[in-house]
């Protein structure tokens, strides 16, 4: 059933994806909306769904009547939020701000998003605001890309950040993902950065069980995943930290139709996630839906009754 629901979405969404943004309708001059029924879209990864979730139940508490939408593609679902059809959703401040300009300026433009919160915020919002789209404040979470080690290798070798492993002067075959070896942020940024001497990149995904089983064999050292990642305690591995800065500042935000959900009551209601939920609860609630098989609305609900968030 949640197939097919899902499915139908996507058709749905598919017929809007090519008509006419807010942009070009004069409608990024409407005052803010305050829709009392709102659709709450997800990207149908684990993370987002929580996040949907989460908004979702915060919404109705604040006695907005929501719905549920899952699109799995960007390409569908942010055109669906220009229009109307969904009304919020939770997004990556560096990474949906990179994506934005990529679709104003061309696959080929220089990217905007960067380590540096504040920068990236105002990049975003420059971009999302003729589109009718109102990005509100991140909190403190943040799903960035990390590197992780085996725990036996960090003693080993003292390491505590990435600027450690540089100066170890160790050689590391890196577990990470094809682009690795051109992406800024990964095999070049680790060299230019950190000084770290990157023998090879074994292509074996970002943060996959198989990537992660080659470290923990030591067939390679180190490995690509995110900050989020609830299972790398299975693994035996932990995390290095980017002490010097060089991922990007994908904090998680809320994106909201400014014509129908840019009201007060809107970013009130979301707000209260600002200076709570941290990047740790993420990656705790990621593991109670991947490793326990737990439902998200389950989950979600659990953690913002325990927070005092919700009654």
């Amino acid at each position: 059933m949640r197939r097919q629901a899902v499915l139908a979405g996507v058709l749905l969404l598919a017929g809007c994806a090519t008509g006419p943004s807010l942009e070009n309708r004069g409608a990024v001059t409407a005052p803010p909306g305050d829709s009392k029924h709102l659709t709450v879209g997800s990207a149908g990864f684990t993370e987002s769904d929580l996040l949907a979730q989460m908004y979702a139940l915060l919404l109705k508490q604040a006695g907005y009547k929501t719905s549920m939408l899952t699109v799995a593609n960007r390409e569908l679902y942010e055109p669906a939020l220009e229009s109307g059809q969904i009304d919020v959703v939770p997004e990556y401040a560096a990474t949906f701000a990179d994506w934005l300009n990529a679709k104003k300026h061309g696959a080929d433009a220089p990217p905007v998003g960067s380590p540096d919160l504040t920068a990236t915020m105002k990049a975003l919002r420059s971009l999302a605001t003729p589109r009718g789209l109102t990005v509100l404040d991140p909190g403190r979470a943040v799903d960035q890309n990390a590197f992780a080690v085996t725990g036996r290798y960090a003693r080993q070798h003292r390491l505590k950040n990435l600027s450690d492993l540089g100066a170890s002067g160790l050689k590391v075959r890196l577990a990470a993902g094809d682009e690795c070896v051109e992406r800024p942020y990964c095999e070049p940024g680790l060299k230019k950065t950190y000084g770290i001497d990157i023998t090879a990149v074994d292509p074996k995904g970002v943060g996959t069980t198989q990537a992660k089983q080659a470290v923990q064999s030591g067939r390679d050292q180190m490995v690509l995943t995110t900050t989020t990642d609830a299972t790398l305690g299975e693994f035996g591995l932990v995390l290095l930290a980017d002490d010097k800065h060089l991922q990007n500042a994908d904090y998680i935000v809320p994106v909201v139709n400014r014509s129908r959900a840019g009201s007060e009551g809107v970013t009130k209601a979301l707000g209260r996630l600002n200076d709570v939920l941290t990047t740790a609860d993420l990656a705790s609630m990621n593991q109670q839906v991947d490793n326990r098989r737990r439902l998200p609305q389950d989950v979600a609900r659990a953690w913002l009754k325990e927070k005092g968030l919700l009654k």
